[in-house]
């Protein structure tokens, strides 16, 4: 999995590409860990995610927890598969997809 990060003042904008599983996540999860303080506006387009797992889902959900303390999380560009992970589990629910 690659990721692309853009920034702009206090909105970030996280492009996923590949899959999000167990190998890849952590070096997301790093990177969200070290860099989301300030970060108001979250969005992480998935339109080139190929597969989450769920430890991807819980990076996802880390996300989401520290944002939403001050702003908010956006997920767009799911495909269908993407977004029936989400439906199944429930992340639709909680988070906002688009």
């Amino acid at each position: 999995m690659n990721f692309n990060v853009k920034t702009d003042n206090d909105r970030m904008v996280i492009e996923l590409d590949g899959r999000l599983d167990t190998m890849t996540s952590p070096q997301l999860d790093e990177f969200l860990h070290t860099y989301l303080g300030g970060v108001k506006q979250l969005v992480f387009d998935l339109s080139r995610l190929e597969y989450i797992s769920s430890a991807g889902l819980r990076v996802l959900l880390y996300a989401h927890k520290t944002v939403s303390r001050n702003g908010n999380m956006i997920v767009i560009g799911c495909s269908e598969e993407v977004t029936e992970i989400f439906d199944i589990t429930g992340f639709s629910d909680i988070m906002d997809i688009r």
